[in-house]
């Protein structure tokens, strides 16, 4: 029905607490919901795709005829996570969320992983990325030592200077890592986070690397390929599938990076599927309980809308979503438990359709599956709802 599908994950933009929130600790979570009430939104180009028909938000005002179609997505996987986000779109329900290190990882992971680095490794507590550069930046420095850091997500991170411990040898280590990292261990993510700097100004750089677990089979990605539906990935959309599906992709830096990659690759893709992760909202501003930054990230992205949909040609669908919530006005720095927004649109699509709470993230990757003539394990595809009557 669509020849070409541009999907575009707004990374963390919630949109109100789950019913079981208050078992993850996010009782009052609601990122989209609580900044509109901290600090006026303007958001004209989401509300005419229907943003504010979604939910009642302050200072956004429904739109009487939306140009797009709306609704919101429930997570229907335990966990809270953008592993888990992502391959519940793709199709893959985890029975178990993957395991947190809230008090640091065991000596059982630890000295193995010490061992076959050759280093020994600083921190090993769950802690801010940019708090941890503060506290033990000088340390790793002076010694050569790795910082190995969690977060309230399952992620195994290890940061190091660049001119310490070159590229190379970093992502070298985070392979170390996952290696070990299995079992009752096997975090959803190893990341590599390089930085540059002297103490006291350390910043992070965009070589960033996830070492994801690998996905199992079947999903959205692997059906597509079987298809020979080709697939355009940006942002961290690569790794976390661990390229499996993907034919070409790019790294972004920033929103406004992934923004124009994302323009970019509407000038080289003529079918298939284009699926983009704008990641600042959740790394610079929600963990950071930053509403002013993620405030502005928003407005950013509702800018560049227009010249994004000038580039929507006739036969095209555009669908905006998120994988979870980190609302920035609550006292925690962590990924909250929240329903996601759902916003699709087409020159052709039909207009205003209510596309009600959807069960599950899966019913977004069962309807790009049903438009190229495949199906994956988990979902309800909303394809003939939107399609033109």
């Amino acid at each position: 029905m669509f020849s070409r599908v541009i999907w575009i994950v707004l990374d963390s933009v919630g949109i109100g607490e789950m019913p079981d929130a208050d078992k993850y600790g996010d009782r009052g979570s609601d990122t989209l919901g609580n900044i509109a009430r901290q600090r006026t939104l303007h958001l004209p180009n989401l509300c005419r795709l229907g943003l504010a028909n979604i939910k009642p938000l302050t200072g956004l005002a429904p739109d009487p005829a939306p140009i797009g179609d709306f609704g919101k997505c429930a997570l229907a996987s335990p966990g809270k996570d953008t592993t888990t986000g992502h391959w519940e779109m793709a199709g893959i329900h985890l029975e178990k969320p993957f395991p947190l290190f809230p008090n640091g990882f065991p000596h059982e992971v630890m000295d193995v992983f010490e061992e076959r680095i050759g280093r020994k490794a600083l921190g090993n507590k769950a802690a801010s990325g940019t708090e941890i550069l503060k506290e033990l930046g000088e340390e790793h420095m002076r010694t050569g030592s790795p910082i190995v850091y969690t977060s309230a997500d399952s992620v195994f991170q290890v940061a190091a200077h660049e001119e310490v411990i070159p590229l190379f040898e970093l992502y070298k280590i985070c392979e170390t890592a996952r290696d070990i990292l299995r079992g009752p261990y096997e975090v959803g993510r190893v990341i590599a986070r390089p930085f540059l700097g002297e103490p006291g100004n350390f910043t992070r750089t965009p070589n960033r690397h996830d070492y994801a677990v690998p996905p199992p089979k079947g999903m959205l990605l692997d059906q597509l390929a079987a298809r020979g539906v080709p697939v355009f990935g940006l942002g961290k959309i690569f790794d976390i599938f661990l390229g499996r599906g993907i034919g070409e992709y790019e790294k972004t830096k920033s929103n406004a990076d992934g923004m124009t990659k994302t323009l970019g690759a509407t000038e080289q893709m003529e079918s298939g599927l284009i699926f983009v992760n704008l990641v600042d909202f959740d790394q610079l501003y929600g963990h950071r309980n930053d509403v002013e930054g993620y405030a502005r990230a928003l407005e950013e992205v509702d800018r560049w809308l227009p010249s994004f949909e000038s580039r929507l040609r006739e036969n095209d669908l555009a669908i905006l979503t998120a994988d979870h919530g980190c609302d920035p006005t609550t006292a925690s720095t962590d990924h909250s438990r929240e329903y996601v927004p759902l916003l699709v649109y087409g020159p052709q699509a039909r207009q205003g359709v209510d596309l009600g709470t959807r069960a599950t993230l899966s019913d977004i990757g069962q309807t790009v599956a049903d438009n190229f003539g495949t199906k994956i394990r988990e979902g309800a595809s909303f394809l003939r709802e939107i399609q033109p009557s």
